[in-house]
């Protein structure tokens, strides 16, 4: 079996550019395809598991263009817009720190501070936690918005406590 390359589909096509337009589209294009795809979606097929691999390029209807299996394949400038693109669309603020934790009548509410911000989210049970590794881990609350912790170790002490119980 041979490696394909990381900038390159299954069809054998590769990018040969990913950037904006002046409408701020993003515009891809391939080799072997005579048409830019323009106004592309930019989509991770593996969100939690493996967030910077199998990347999925899209045309405006939803038909696949690209499978991109890493971004190491892509320009500084590509890959930058395509990492952009994967924030822009998903909101999941990442917890670096617990300023309060307290379970009351059976749904704990959990006060972060996250690289967005302070939160306050509510989980009824740890089905709504889903633990990814030793340290890391997704809370969502009851609203089914998703807070990512990950890395446990990287928390202060009473933020690992708190939030260690889950794991």
């Amino acid at each position: 079996m041979t490696e394909t390359p990381a900038n390159t589909n299954h069809a054998g096509g590769a990018i040969e550019s990913i950037a904006r337009n002046e409408l701020g589209q993003v515009v891809v294009r391939v080799s072997g395809r005579a048409e830019a795809v323009v106004d592309a979606r930019v989509s991770r097929c593996f969100p939690w598991s493996l967030p910077d691999q199998y990347i999925s390029i899209r045309d405006k209807d939803g038909n696949e263009v690209v499978l991109l299996k890493s971004l190491d394949g892509l320009a500084d400038d590509g890959r930058e817009m395509v990492m952009e693109e994967l924030r822009d669309k998903a909101f999941n603020p990442q917890i670096q720190k617990v300023l309060s934790h307290k379970t009351e009548f059976g749904v704990t509410s959990i006060t972060a501070m996250t690289d967005r911000g302070e939160v306050i989210f509510h989980i009824r049970s740890r089905d709504d936690v889903r633990v990814l590794s030793s340290t890391q881990a997704l809370f969502r609350d009851a609203d089914g918005n998703t807070y990512e912790l990950a890395d446990l170790n990287s928390l202060d002490k009473a933020s690992r406590r708190h939030l260690g119980q889950y794991f």
